[in-house]
């Protein structure tokens, strides 16, 4: 909004100031610093509105240590974090830009499924809450929305270089070629592969290799695999919202890991220099991420132990929707087993803990356990290490993570 009222001004009125907002960076640091502020400020409001209106979270009793004590804490602090995200990013961010709109749309019908979600546990007194069939239906929506957005929209392109042979004439009279280029920009559904030197893969690739005439039914291909992605990504911050500030930083250290791939991405000199996929408009999304980390650090104020609100699924599915969308916007989707590490470690071990579980059930008429609780932030609770220090622990995991993820923009 405030970019294109200043840009009018800066054409129409050359008014002494106005071009800053031409910068990404001036336009992220302003981000940032909004949404520090509408999470700090409003947050402490929010929190003891919610006190008011005794909006807690019922605790059930899993002999966790210090873990009835949480039980009364507001919930739904969720609200805290969209607000924080939402309105930076339509002050500063190009509203006409389609990952702007992608991540929006994202962040809004998440976070109403989350709020749908707490809602119901919290005023209605059903702990069940929504049905998981309409959460996973929801997750669906916004896949679809975004797989489509991204194979049919005009508006989503890469450039490359493509390649011709010139003649030279050296001072000899003898003619050599030599090899020169230049950026096309195409429709295309390639993406990234971690670890590899010849690093980029095309979706199309999955049905055309049956035959070349199937091409135009990639879609049936690609939109399911982006909704896989979406759900894997949401569902996954959501177990790991189980301890103090755990799925907040956890979520801000990727926060920063995708800012830096977004900004490479939409910068033609440097994903030339690092042979990266090169996004038109891509490097406009820093202004989104920046207001997500802003928010998502701005919540820890109140979210580190201990706590003094929870953020709910109201937060928590809103914020892993927002890295799986970022990163398939960015062509970075097959690096989310990496930065998203600790996502995938929650997820894993409740999906082992539940398999092993049934397996040795049927088999053995008993069932076993590997973990002595899941997710696996509670089995480490069960060995009597302090919340504090796990949540300290797996931070340190995801900027190890988050480290190795940037790494591999030259590591092939």
């Amino acid at each position: 909004m405030l970019y294109h009222f200043f840009n009018y001004i800066n054409q129409n009125f050359d008014l002494p100031g106005s071009g800053l907002f031409q910068f990404i960076s001036f336009r992220a640091g302003m981000a940032v610093i909004t949404s520090l502020i509408i999470t700090l400020i409003f947050g402490g409001k929010l929190i003891k509105f919610l006190q008011r209106k005794q909006v807690g979270e019922s605790i059930r009793d899993l002999g966790l240590e210090g873990q009835m004590v949480k039980a009364g804490t507001p919930t739904m602090g969720g609200v805290i974090i969209l607000a924080g995200i939402i309105v930076p990013t339509i002050l500063f961010a190009k509203l006409d830009n389609i990952y702007i709109q992608l991540m929006l749309v994202a962040t809004v019908w998440l976070g109403l499924i989350g709020f749908l979600d707490d809602y119901i546990k919290v005023f209605k007194k059903n702990k069940k809450g929504l049905a998981g069939k309409f959460k996973v239906i929801g997750q669906i929506g916004v896949g679809i929305i975004v797989g489509s957005s991204m194979y049919w929209s005009d508006s989503v392109t890469i450039k490359s270089k493509t390649f011709y042979n010139t003649e030279i004439v050296t001072e000899q009279d003898n003619s050599q070629d030599s090899k020169s280029y230049f950026w096309e920009e195409t429709k295309s559904l390639k993406t990234t592969i971690p670890f590899v030197k010849n690093n980029e893969f095309d979706y199309s690739w999955l049905i055309t290799w049956i035959s070349p005439e199937l091409s135009k039914y990639t879609w049936l291909v690609f939109i399911p695999i982006i909704v896989i992605i979406v759900i894997s990504v949401s569902n996954g911050a959501n177990l790991t919202d189980g301890l103090d500030g755990l799925a907040t930083g956890t979520s801000a250290i990727i926060g920063i890991t995708l800012a830096i791939f977004a900004y490479l991405s939409g910068n033609l000199v440097f994903s030339d220099y690092l042979n990266i996929l090169y996004i038109p408009n891509s490097s406009e999304l820093v202004i989104f991420i920046s207001s997500f980390v802003g928010a998502c650090i701005g919540f820890l104020w109140y979210n580190s132990f201990p706590a003094k609100v929870f953020m709910g699924d109201t937060g928590s599915l809103a914020l892993g929707g927002i890295i799986a969308v970022f990163a398939i916007a960015i062509r970075k989707e097959l690096l989310i087993p990496v930065f998203c590490g600790v996502f995938l470690i929650e997820n894993l071990s409740v999906v082992l803990q539940v398999s092993y579980f049934k397996y040795t059930k049927r088999k053995f008429g008993e069932g076993k356990r590997i973990f002595l609780m899941s997710p696996i932030h509670h089995h480490y609770q069960k060995k009597g290490i302090h919340e504090a220090k796990i949540v300290s622990r797996f931070w340190i995991i995801g900027i190890l993570l988050a480290v190795l993820s940037i790494v591999t923009l030259k590591l092939r």
